[in-house]
């Protein structure tokens, strides 16, 4: 959990996940990849306006949180939300703001 809020902790990777909850907000995919499912990460970074590199680390962090998930095509990497991971820390973050009396330990889980 504390992967992702640490994931989260930047407006641009926020935005992101909320990007690629419509694929509309992206330019169409290229012929060739209209069945892969996900954004290239090319058309991320260009509407982030981040060099390759930022959005690169961005994108990790993203995935190590497991909030996306990446799928290579060639030399294209295609990033979609984890649907059921975002519900999941959605779940516990409310459980964990909305319940009181947890010590610390319980929230560095």
């Amino acid at each position: 959990m504390n992967e992702a809020l640490m994931a989260l902790d930047n407006p641009i990777r926020r935005r992101i996940l909320v990007w690629l909850k419509d694929r509309s907000n992206f330019p169409p995919p290229l012929p060739e990849h209209a069945d892969v499912d996900g954004v290239c990460v090319g058309y991320i970074q260009e509407k982030a306006g981040v060099s390759q590199s930022t959005i690169s680390t961005y994108m990790s962090l993203l995935k190590r949180a497991g909030l996306v998930a990446s799928e290579r095509h060639g030399r294209f990497t295609f990033y979609r939300r984890n649907e059921p991971a975002i519900r999941t820390f959605l779940d516990r973050l409310g459980g964990e703001i909305g319940q009181g009396g947890h010590s610390s330990e319980d929230i560095d889980e």
